[in-house]
Protein backbone atom coordinates (compact mmCIF):
# COMPACT_ATOMS: atom_id res chain seq x y z
CA UNK A 1 0.00 0.00 0.00
CA UNK A 2 1.46 3.56 -0.84
CA UNK A 3 2.12 6.11 1.69
CA UNK A 4 -0.10 8.46 1.77
CA UNK A 5 1.55 11.98 1.25
CA UNK A 6 1.15 15.11 3.21
CA UNK A 7 -1.40 17.76 2.25
CA UNK A 8 0.47 20.97 0.00
CA UNK A 9 0.98 24.22 1.57
CA UNK A 10 -1.80 26.20 -0.40
CA UNK A 11 -1.53 29.30 1.45
CA UNK A 12 1.25 30.03 3.85
CA UNK A 13 0.57 30.86 7.55
CA UNK A 14 2.23 33.90 8.85
CA UNK A 15 0.02 34.59 12.04
CA UNK A 16 2.65 33.51 14.50
CA UNK A 17 5.90 35.18 13.26
CA UNK A 18 3.80 38.42 12.35
CA UNK A 19 2.69 38.71 16.06
CA UNK A 20 6.29 38.91 16.82
CA UNK A 21 7.95 42.63 17.30
CA UNK A 22 10.97 41.95 16.20
CA UNK A 23 9.95 39.74 13.03
CA UNK A 24 8.09 43.03 12.16
CA UNK A 25 10.24 45.43 12.92
CA UNK A 26 12.94 42.85 10.65
CA UNK A 27 10.46 42.86 7.42
CA UNK A 28 10.24 46.61 7.83
CA UNK A 29 14.11 47.29 8.19
CA UNK A 30 14.76 45.70 4.97
CA UNK A 31 12.39 47.59 2.84
CA UNK A 32 13.34 50.71 4.54
CA UNK A 33 17.26 49.70 4.12
CA UNK A 34 16.99 48.48 0.79
CA UNK A 35 15.68 51.86 -0.60
CA UNK A 36 18.31 53.43 1.74
CA UNK A 37 21.23 51.47 -0.11
CA UNK A 38 19.64 52.19 -3.56
CA UNK A 39 19.10 55.85 -3.41
CA UNK A 40 22.46 56.43 -0.91
CA UNK A 41 25.04 54.57 -3.89
CA UNK A 42 25.21 57.99 -5.44
CA UNK A 43 26.74 59.54 -2.37
CA UNK A 44 28.74 56.31 -1.75
CA UNK A 45 26.89 55.87 1.70
CA UNK A 46 26.15 53.71 3.71
CA UNK A 47 23.60 53.31 6.66
CA UNK A 48 26.01 53.82 9.06
CA UNK A 49 28.81 56.40 6.96
CA UNK A 50 25.29 58.08 7.12
CA UNK A 51 24.47 58.05 10.36
CA UNK A 52 27.49 59.48 11.33
CA UNK A 53 28.09 62.27 9.05
CA UNK A 54 24.52 63.23 10.15
CA UNK A 55 26.05 63.83 13.74
CA UNK A 56 28.86 65.82 12.70
CA UNK A 57 26.62 67.74 10.72
CA UNK A 58 24.03 68.40 13.46
CA UNK A 59 27.14 68.42 16.09
CA UNK A 60 29.73 70.31 14.96
CA UNK A 61 32.85 69.19 16.93
CA UNK A 62 31.89 66.03 18.10
CA UNK A 63 34.24 63.96 19.47
CA UNK A 64 34.21 60.19 18.47
CA UNK A 65 33.86 58.56 21.93
CA UNK A 66 30.37 61.04 21.71
CA UNK A 67 29.84 59.70 18.64
CA UNK A 68 30.74 55.85 19.16
CA UNK A 69 28.06 56.36 22.32
CA UNK A 70 25.67 58.14 20.39
CA UNK A 71 25.40 55.60 17.87
CA UNK A 72 26.51 52.13 19.99
CA UNK A 73 29.39 51.49 18.06
CA UNK A 74 33.13 50.17 19.18
CA UNK A 75 35.69 52.78 19.16
CA UNK A 76 38.16 50.40 16.25
CA UNK A 77 35.08 50.27 13.84
CA UNK A 78 34.81 53.73 13.69
CA UNK A 79 38.30 54.57 13.36
CA UNK A 80 38.36 53.09 9.98
CA UNK A 81 34.89 55.03 8.55
CA UNK A 82 36.54 58.53 10.19
CA UNK A 83 39.78 57.59 8.25
CA UNK A 84 37.94 57.13 5.19
CA UNK A 85 35.46 59.81 5.65
CA UNK A 86 38.50 62.48 6.48
CA UNK A 87 39.87 60.73 3.20
CA UNK A 88 37.32 61.23 1.18
CA UNK A 89 37.38 65.04 2.15
CA UNK A 90 34.03 65.31 3.75
CA UNK A 91 35.33 65.43 7.28
CA UNK A 92 38.16 67.15 9.25
CA UNK A 93 39.65 66.86 12.92
CA UNK A 94 40.30 70.09 14.73
CA UNK A 95 41.99 70.12 18.24
CA UNK A 96 38.94 70.10 20.92
CA UNK A 97 38.66 73.20 22.99
CA UNK A 98 38.53 71.80 26.47
CA UNK A 99 40.19 68.96 25.74
CA UNK A 100 43.71 68.70 24.66
CA UNK A 101 43.72 64.90 23.60
CA UNK A 102 40.81 65.06 21.38
CA UNK A 103 39.87 65.92 18.42
CA UNK A 104 36.05 67.63 17.71
CA UNK A 105 35.13 66.57 13.83
CA UNK A 106 33.63 68.79 11.52
CA UNK A 107 32.36 68.13 8.39
CA UNK A 108 34.36 70.33 5.26
CA UNK A 109 32.32 72.30 2.45
CA UNK A 110 32.50 69.17 0.34
CA UNK A 111 30.94 67.31 3.24
CA UNK A 112 28.25 69.81 3.95
CA UNK A 113 27.52 69.91 0.60
CA UNK A 114 26.69 66.08 0.19
CA UNK A 115 25.25 66.17 3.55
CA UNK A 116 22.54 68.64 2.30
CA UNK A 117 21.83 66.56 -0.91
CA UNK A 118 21.85 63.15 1.03
CA UNK A 119 19.37 64.33 4.05
CA UNK A 120 17.06 65.66 0.89
CA UNK A 121 17.24 62.02 -0.10
CA UNK A 122 16.58 60.48 3.28
CA UNK A 123 13.72 62.56 3.68
CA UNK A 124 12.22 61.42 0.27
CA UNK A 125 12.87 58.27 1.06
CA UNK A 126 11.48 58.48 4.73
CA UNK A 127 7.92 60.19 3.01
CA UNK A 128 8.00 57.32 0.50
CA UNK A 129 8.58 54.36 2.91
CA UNK A 130 5.92 55.89 5.53
CA UNK A 131 3.55 56.60 2.40
CA UNK A 132 0.85 54.39 3.46
CA UNK A 133 0.90 55.98 7.01
CA UNK A 134 -0.86 58.99 7.92
CA UNK A 135 1.16 61.86 9.74
CA UNK A 136 -0.31 61.15 13.02
CA UNK A 137 0.58 57.31 12.76
CA UNK A 138 3.76 57.95 11.64
CA UNK A 139 4.79 59.74 14.91
CA UNK A 140 3.61 57.15 16.69
CA UNK A 141 5.35 54.61 15.46
CA UNK A 142 8.73 56.53 15.68
CA UNK A 143 7.88 57.06 19.14
CA UNK A 144 6.99 53.40 20.05
CA UNK A 145 10.40 52.37 17.98
CA UNK A 146 12.59 54.58 20.23
CA UNK A 147 10.42 53.56 23.34
CA UNK A 148 12.22 50.03 22.67
CA UNK A 149 15.64 51.18 22.13
CA UNK A 150 15.82 54.38 24.15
Amino acid sequence: MPEKLPPAVETVDTRYLESLLGYNARRAAVVVIESFLERMAVYDLRPVDFSVISLITHNAGITSRQLCAALNIQPPNLVGMINALERRELIQRKPHPRDGRAFGLHLTPSGQKLMRQAEQTAQELESDAAARLSATERKTLLRLLQKIYL
